[in-house]
């Protein structure tokens, strides 16, 4: 039987969040005297999501790596989504597949030169990587060293969104000492505002400013990261000053914390319950239709967001501001299963994480609602990084994620094909839909704004249609800091930028 929601205390840390506080205290604590030393403090932040893959660049930590101002490409999203230049100064398109890349005089933070054969090795690896990053499912592409300053990269296929992609994490630029053994290592290889110092597993990573930046010197001389997935914990961390920083305040803590710590703004996240489209219950597309059924997101809006989100309007929320007029009805659905019917299945597996604190309570509404339906449903939470594996190799029947839907371009049409076509990369519904794939392809190849968005919207209502993942609601970002001693802190509705060399204290 679930157990009923509980509001969390806002007594004394609980025993299990002072705990995970003493080692984000004690690894802060002596640094913040040698930045004031060094000009300037150091900043000390926490993060929701510890390592996944030991900084990986072609997984989420590539994200984390952008969020810390460590990783940067050929390009860089502006807060529109456009292309903007960051290691290239400039670009141009030769033909429907072909582009020139000029690069800018730069330095790794190791001290060696970027220069087209760094971008050449990067780019490559990326694209060899297994798996291979999300921003890179939809399309290959291969990249040549043109004289001392530039890059020609040549895509599968025509790809009018190429400087979008070069900006996604995944295809961060690092220096040749980057590449050893088979993998990539970006402490002290990367070219951002700040060099990844040291890690220590999944506990916390030290960054230094880099004073040979190319860009605006970091105004911090350097920053101190704790990851802590237990969002109480981090929220009285911010309470208590332990940090500077706050990633991903609770819902449920930010009315606690009041309006000078908390700061809350519209993003492109999407909250879905993907369902196991390959095996299974919900190889059963009536069985999948009978879990939408269940699923009422005014009740998780009020239940578990406390009104600090929006109700499941489809795949692409408010976050993505044409998707609403765009839309059009989903295609296809199947008739649902009767309850007697549903009550005949076996159990169902529902798996979801604990760095996003809001989605155990979610899956514990979700439970209920289905179970009312006459599904018998039992709970895995657990961290993120215990769960991603299974989640894409599709050992759940339900998983619940909070999914940016603009991530990895600033289009949707790269998550739509990443994580419902037959060769997605991020594909936890394994959906394999032949009339999915065709849509997705062709908004892929699209290339007028307005017509784009017409058939990414096409191809979201066939999506839709199969039932692979019933949308929840779509969140807002919550960042914690103290606007009156802090500076410079990104609220970036793509998730890309959080600490920049703007943020500083005082």
């Amino acid at each position: 039987m679930p157990t009923p929601r509980r509001r969390r205390s806002v007594l004394p840390l609980t025993m299990s969040a002072t705990a995970l506080l003493v080692p984000l205290a004690t690894a802060c604590s002596g640094s913040a005297s040698d930045g004031a030393a060094a000009g300037g403090q150091r900043l000390r932040v926490v993060m929701a999501f510890p390592p996944a893959q030991a900084m990986s660049p072609y997984g989420d930590d590539a994200v984390t790596l952008s969020r810390l101002a460590v990783v940067e490409g050929l390009t860089t999203l502006g807060r529109d989504g456009t292309a903007k230049p960051a290691l290239a100064a400039s670009w141009k398109r030769d033909s429907a597949k072909e582009w020139t890349f000029t690069l800018r005089e730069a330095t790794f933070h190791d001290g060696t030169k970027v220069d087209p054969a760094a971008v050449v090795r990067s780019l490559t690896a990326a694209g060899k990587a297994s798996p291979k990053p999300r921003v890179l499912s939809d399309t290959g592409l291969t990249a040549t060293a043109r004289g001392a300053d530039t890059v020609r990269i040549v895509t599968d296929e025509a790809d009018p969104l190429l400087p979008q992609r070069l900006a996604n994490p995944s295809l961060t630029i690092l220096s040749a000492a980057a590449y050893t053994g088979g993998k990539a290592d970006p402490a002290g290889h990367a070219t951002g505002p700040f060099a990844l110092a040291a890690v220590k597993g999944a506990v916390s990573a030290t960054l230094e400013r880099n004073d040979t930046y190319w860009g605006a010197k970091a105004k911090a001389p350097g920053v101190d990261v704790t990851f802590v997935a237990d969002g109480t914990a981090r929220a009285n961390a911010l309470r208590t000053e332990a940090v500077d920083v706050a990633e991903y305040v609770p819902i449920s803590q930010a009315s606690l914390l009041g309006d000078g710590l908390v700061h809350e703004f519209p993003s492109a996240r999407t909250n879905g319950l993907s369902l196991n489209t390959g095996r299974g219950v919900f190889a059963d597309p009536a069985m999948r239709a009978a879990a939408r059924e269940a699923i009422d997101t005014k009740a998780l809006v009020k239940a578990v967001y406390e009104g600090r989100a929006d109700t499941a309007q489809g795949l692409l929320g408010p976050g993505v501001p044409w998707a609403a007029d765009a839309r059009t009805s989903p295609v296809g659905r199947t008739k649902a299963a009767g309850e007697a019917q549903v009550a005949k299945t076996k159990e169902i597996v529902l798996a979801t994480y604990t760095n996003r604190p809001e989605l155990p309570e979610v899956a514990t509404v979700v439970q209920q609602q289905l179970s009312k339906r006459g599904f018998t449903v039992k709970q895995v939470v657990r961290d993120y990084a215990q769960l991603e594996a299974d989640a894409l190799a599709g050992k759940y029947d339900a998983f619940i994620q909070a999914r940016n839907t603009l991530l990895d371009t600033a289009d949707p049409v790269s998550y739509l094909a990443s994580d419902f076509t037959c060769d997605g990369t991020f594909n936890i519904s394994q959906l394999c839909d032949k009339r999915v794939d065709a849509d997705v392809d062709k908004a892929a190849a699209t290339t007028g704004t307005d017509a784009r968005h017409a058939a990414a919207a096409r191809a979201e209502a066939d999506i839709l249609g199969t039932d692979a993942l019933v949308p929840l609601l779509h969140e807002r970002f919550v960042q914690g800091y103290d606007d009156s001693r802090v500076q410079g802190v990104s609220l970036d509705p793509l998730e890309r930028t959080l600490i920049t060399a703007d943020t500083r204290l005082g």
